[in-house]
């Protein structure tokens, strides 16, 4: 295969990959060749064209593009105004001949190129993108801006008012954005709302080729002339889609209206929605110290003293019922407006900031994200709420951006055309896996009951079946007071929202007997497939096809399995808070829950390929899987932990012969696909795991299942050394026990022996190299001081593969029984004579222990906590305080010490050890 076929066939739409190549060679055929040439250009390009087409008809028309993007497609950080005013200044000296307003469309669509490859490579957030495309418009602004005050200055002079000692001085002039642009939270192809201040009035000076006029009919041409300049429609489009709607007064309203009469209007005369507005309003070109005295007088009426939270709250409610009133037609899921939509978190956090901003400054943020968090740190939502929703505006604008910028259409509307919707869930999910429909509906969901418990809406609860003690009591403990939600809120809601889970738990009265987690989620799983039984046997009697029976019993055994894992789970949970386990305790549960559900998982799945298959017949309706599921990480360490991935490969006995009317391949494909649904889906009653097929020999590029001949051959003779890092964990965790121990054993022998055939310096340059590299993707703080306890260096990530080297270096498998982190280095210390440092072939070991010690409970912690994270909320002051009483240190101060320290301990044995 050639390598550019390569590059294309995982691309969310390698079609439109093919075809701007095609189009490229036929228009610019010397371009197509330099361009195959540079493969790492060649990816970048093919990558954006396969999300947007609106992008590959930028390239073909500018392939001089090519080049400047393979200068820029590198560098790092966020462009700021002022870089990007001079980016647009060199631009216009090289686009001397356009007119301006076909230059600032060109500028705004070149730089589009690099922000969209930055943001599908996943090399910014979310946060970083939305900041870049904002400063580009305010870039534009200010500069379509100067060369509207040149004109404007050449007709009528300048503008002058009269200072307080009566002398004549220059007024002064600003844009303000409002909305997206006033947070810097702008969209790809969002409007720009506009408002147009100046500082008093006054009259020009009449220095120029027309009379003298006031400073409003200034200030309204300038304002109309700039808003032409970036607004108007070229052959090339406008820069922007200009709304000035939100100015005073609305489309009746001047233009340009002076400081004093807008504050006028605001106090006088605006609806509580139009001061809404404000709380997202910056100033965006001009003179800003302008806007920032006009805000100083309108910020006590935005954030008012004499608010009441009711008040607060219904007029926002109110905003967004019309909202919904207006689009109650619309056809397909708007990720903006929807239920659960981005509008939901953004009138959320405003109407709390409204609501509690009068006494409290700290509050009065216009960034969505921040203002979240801020809220979250005064209480007025939970730890477990803000990651929710910080989550769900981080996957509904990622969405939003894939939507728009695939022509550049101003749309939050998710197509219903399967094809359509597919592309639509490739491009959003690319290079970071997962379930499309399962994450919208989860992220929506979640959106949803937190915006209806903050506005006292009646959440719709759905009717499902119980699974369970007959007699477990309804669970009435205090939401607001109790011990559980001291520790975790997350949590807390969880059991809140479960009446059925025993309530002689929730006070830590009753001691901890551990489940048979295995029997309760069989008989979880078994609910449906009993029910798909006795619809079977009607539907052979009546002569029916079986693959036409209703699968009413999947979705049951799902809804059984998620409320059975609920219950089990949350047993661990309090326990944990009620130290009545440890937390080697804690995860050995995990994991001998997650291998229960596993096993649930595989005899649900295999009744419902007998149904899908037409094989079920009789009383037995379920097809023999003759598979092994193979854990690699926690799972494989046995080190599962609250809300751990499971990080799978998935292996199958050949038969060489078809099985219910299909290949093996295709067979054991679909298993997989109905086991990673039947583990993560996300129903009404939540989901149990995300399952991680990634791992999987040739990536996301192999079967989602291998032939164990072909999977132990990949072993032999293919996985790299990375792999081979990752595979020394390989662990049988489910199907047939044999074919899984078999399996672990080979590949272990396999690992190991090879790894004694590769050259020590190949295996440690490797090895450093592949950690430090995850260090760099993935370990760089969002923000000064910011900490992550897995890929920071000294993080968690230097242990294991440190540790993991020494195993493959030195030839040290993991136990029968024990592959834990903590069992190898005691093993490592015993093979090298418990020597814990000196010379350069011992190993500097005891910070490794000591520090895997440390980190792993405050990773616990902070899972149990806040939930899943790995980095160290530095603003949550409360989290940390619980944190370090559980860690049994006297104070915050003191964990971020002695997490400093083992830090720098742990990077300093990690650096010894891969340079001996």
């Amino acid at each position: 295969m050639k390598r550019t076929e390569q590059l294309i066939q995982d691309l969310p739409d390698p079609d439109e990959a093919r075809r701007f190549l095609g189009q490229l060679a036929e228009n610019h055929p010397s371009e197509h060749i330099k361009l195959l040439k540079n493969e790492g250009l060649l990816s970048d390009v093919l990558t954006l064209v396969s999300f947007s087409p609106l992008l590959a008809v930028t390239l073909l028309q500018n392939p001089g593009y090519f080049w400047w993007l393979n200068r820029k497609r590198l560098e790092d950080g966020v462009r700021g105004k002022d870089e990007l005013l001079e980016s647009l200044a060199r631009f216009t000296l090289t686009n001397s001949q356009l007119e301006p307003q076909v230059l600032f469309a060109r500028f705004r669509r070149r730089e589009l190129v690099r922000i969209y490859l930055r943001d599908i490579r996943g090399l910014a957030t979310i946060a970083e993108i939305t900041e870049e495309i904002s400063n580009l418009a305010d870039a534009i602004l200010e500069s379509a801006l100067a060369h509207a005050r040149r004109e404007m200055d050449n007709r009528f002079g300048l503008p002058q008012e009269t200072d307080d000692k009566g002398r004549a001085v220059s007024s002064r002039f600003c844009i303000a954005g409002l909305g997206k642009l006033g947070s810097k939270e702008l969209n790809y192809s969002s409007d720009i709302d506009l408002l147009f201040l100046y500082s008093d009035e006054g009259e020009t000076s009449g220095i120029g080729s027309r009379d003298a006029v006031t400073n409003r009919e200034y200030f309204i041409k300038l304002a109309e002339y700039t808003s032409q300049l970036i607004g108007r429609q070229t052959g090339e489009g406008a820069a922007y889609r200009v709304d000035l709607r939100l100015r005073p007064h609305g489309s009746l309203g001047a233009l340009a209206l002076s400081v004093g009469d807008t504050v006028r209007y605001f106090r006088g005369e605006a609806r509580a929605w139009e001061r809404q507005v404000l709380i997202r309003s910056r100033g965006c070109a001009g003179d800003i110290e302008l806007f920032k005295l006009f805000f100083n007088e309108v910020e006590g009426l935005i954030f008012s003293k004499s608010e009441t939270v009711e008040t607060a709250l219904a007029n926002v409610r109110r905003s967004k019922e019309k909202i919904d009133l207006e689009n109650l037609n619309r056809r397909g899921f708007d990720v903006k407006l929807g239920r659960g939509g981005i509008r939901e978190i953004e009138f959320l956090a405003q109407a709390l900031q409204l609501a509690y901003g009068g006494y409290d400054r700290w509050l009065r943020i216009p960034h969505t994200l921040i203002s979240l968090s801020r809220l979250a740190d005064r209480k007025h939502l939970s730890d477990g709420e803000l990651t929710e929703l910080s989550d769900a505006y981080k996957f509904l604008r990622r969405t939003e951006h894939v939507l728009q910028m695939e022509n550049g259409v101003q749309t939050h509307t998710i197509p219903e055309e399967s094809e359509k919707r597919l592309v639509v869930a490739r491009r959003v999910m690319y290079a970071r896996g997962g379930d499309f429909d399962g994450d919208l509906e989860t992220h929506t969901d979640n959106v949803n009951r937190i915006f209806s418990r903050v506005f006292g809406a009646e959440s719709v609860v759905t009717g499902s079946v119980k699974i369970g003690s007959a007699n477990a009591a309804k669970n009435t403990f205090s939401a607001g007071s109790d011990p559980i939600r001291a520790v975790s809120p997350h949590f807390a809601d969880m059991i809140a929202s479960h009446p059925d889970f025993p309530s002689d738990l929730c006070d830590g009265g009753a001691e901890f007997t551990e489940p048979d987690y295995e029997s309760e989620m069989m008989s979880a799983a078994l609910f449906g497939v009993s029910a798909f039984e006795n619809a079977s046997r009607e539907s052979f009697s009546a002569d029916k096809e079986p693959s036409k029976i209703p699968s009413s019993a999947f979705g049951q055994s799902l809804s059984a399995m998620r409320q059975a894992w609920t219950r089990l789970q949350l047993g661990i949970v309090v326990a944990d808070i009620f130290d009545k386990i440890t937390i080697r305790e804690a995860k050995r549960l995990q994991t001998k829950l997650a291998e229960a559900s596993v096993a649930a998982a595989l005899r649900v799945v295999s009744g419902e390929l007998a149904r899908l298959t037409g094989a079920a017949g009789g009383h037995d309706v379920s097809i023999p899987l003759d598979l092994a599921v193979l854990a690699l990480g926690k799972l494989g360490s046995r080190g599962l932990d609250y809300d751990s991935d499971l990080d799978l490969v998935i292996v199958y006995f050949d038969p060489k012969e078809p099985i219910a009317g299909l290949t093996p391949s295709e067979f054991y494909s679909r298993a997989v696909e109905l086991f990673s649904t039947t583990l993560s889906s996300m129903t009404r009653d939540g989901n149990l795991y995300r399952v991680d097929l990634r791992l999987r020999p040739f990536g996301s590029k192999g079967l989602s299942a291998m032939s164990i001949d072909a999977f132990l051959a990949y072993m032999a003779d293919t996985a790299a050394i990375w792999e081979m890092l990752a595979f020394v964990k390989l662990r049988a965790v489910g199907g047939d026990s044999s074919l899984g121990f078999t399996v672990e054993n080979e590949t272990r022998r396999l690992v190991h022996q090879r790894a004694a055939a590769l050259d020590p310096d190949s295996l440690q340059e490797e090895t450093k190299r592949v950690r430090l590299a995850l260090q760099n993707e993935r370990g760089k703080p969002l923000r000064s001081g910011e900490i992550d306890i897995k890929y920071g260096s000294g993080g968690m990530l230097d242990i294991y593969f440190a540790v993991r080297y020494l195993q493959l270096r030195d030839n040290v498998p993991d136990g029968a029984n024990d592959s834990s982190t903590p069992f190898v280095l005691a093993r490592l210390s015993e093979k090298y004579g418990h020597t814990l440092s000196g010379g350069s072939t011992l190993p500097a070991l005891r910070p490794l222990i000591d520090g895997y010690e440390f980190l792993s409970t405050l990773d616990h912690n902070l899972r149990l906590t806040i939930g899943r994270t790995t980095r160290i909320p530095l603003a949550n002051d409360a989290a940390l305080k619980t944190i370090a009483t559980r860690m049994k240190l006297p104070s915050t101060a003191d964990l971020l010490e002695s997490l400093t320290l083992h830090r720098l301990q742990i990077r300093s044995a990690f650096d010894a050890i891969l340079s001996e």
